[in-house]
């Protein structure tokens, strides 16, 4: 059998009604002219974009192909004894134009209750975003389900809502449960497991290409929301340079920030996981026992968990990128 080595993919485009041309001015994506290319979906084992390797021996393969064949040198054994061929975490850059809808979505136990799925807990990297750009994450008084359907049945959600302004850098954790939306103007990265379950709360009375208003689901969302009021939504950190930055830590994930203009090594033998690469500036090579593997701006990939050490080579004055594995 042949060596595992970096893995990239073919991303999946999606057009939305909200979505505009940053993936392709901001990252250098190929969205195939799409107008209103909202999503890239970077890595995805969701039913029906499952994705397909572009580099290496292993093209044309899928993600679930490779793991029943790598197994647990490709996820972790803990990983693959947990989830079997299903890849957990999926990884997405977003492009908000214009404002994305109000929505929640279930916790593990309520996503296998009504839809046999996982939940879906989540993070945003904000890569950049226009002067004033507002993102909401969670309530900004107290609230229980009595006055959230009085506010929400007056037309008034808005007004209990917490919206931020955010620039390039900002971080946001939203567990399963917490009512959340990206506002116009703002480009992220996000990671999330695996699960493709929203429930859509408002959506500005917006009409499709048809003329016809999208789907709300007011009832579903209802039970899925936690009511929980927090005084900062917005995750605090501090970058380290030429070393590992750790800004989200939760059992579906943890993330880290890398910011390094001189080579570094990653020993990941600890961890035995599956680990990802999100390239958010600059461009570098992946130096491991095998060979070598570029990596530039846009960029996601996918380091199986026998490569436990492996040397980042900055080819730029200044590489930026997120680090993900399963602690």
């Amino acid at each position: 059998m042949n060596s595992l080595y970096p893995l990239k993919f073919r991303p999946f485009f999606h057009e939305r009604i909200w979505g505009g041309d940053r993936l392709k001015k901001a990252l250098g994506k190929n969205t195939h002219n799409l107008k209103k290319c909202g999503e890239s979906w970077e890595l995805s084992a969701v039913e029906g974009h499952i994705s397909v390797v572009g580099n290496g021996f292993l093209s044309g393969n899928n993600l679930q192909e490779i793991i029943e064949i790598y197994m647990g040198d490709l996820v972790g054994d803990k990983v693959y004894e947990k989830f079997g061929p299903e890849f957990p975490i999926l990884i997405k850059f977003i492009d908000a134009e214009q404002d994305l809808s109000i929505q929640v979505h279930p916790d593990d136990e309520l996503a296998r209750l009504r839809h046999n799925a996982y939940g879906k807990t989540e993070m945003w990297y904000v890569i950049n975003a226009d002067h004033g750009a507002l993102i909401n994450s969670g309530f900004n008084q107290h609230v229980d389900r009595e006055k959230y359907l009085s506010y929400f049945e007056q037309g008034k959600l808005a007004e209990l809502l917490c919206f931020e302004e955010v620039e390039a850098g900002d971080v946001f954790f939203i567990p399963a449960g917490r009512v959340h939306a990206i506002g116009k103007g703002i480009l992220v990265a996000e990671i999330q497991q695996t699960s493709d379950i929203t429930y859509r709360i408002y959506d500005y009375d917006r009409k499709d290409s048809n003329g016809e208003g999208r789907e709300l689901h007011t009832d579903l969302a209802l039970d899925a929301i936690d009511f929980s009021y927090l005084d900062e939504y917005k995750t605090i950190y501090r970058l380290k340079p030429n070393d590992a930055s750790e800004i989200v830590n939760c059992k579906y994930f943890t993330v880290n920030i890398l910011l390094f203009s001189e080579p570094i090594e990653r020993d990941y033998i600890k961890h035995d996981s599956f680990v990802i690469y999100i390239c958010l500036e600059g461009r570098f090579d992946i130096e491991y026992e095998a060979g070598r593997e570029v990596v530039k701006k846009g960029d996601t990939v996918l380091i199986p968990a026998i490569l436990n050490n492996v040397k980042l080579i900055p080819k730029a004055n200044l590489v930026k990128m997120l680090e993900v594995y399963i602690d």
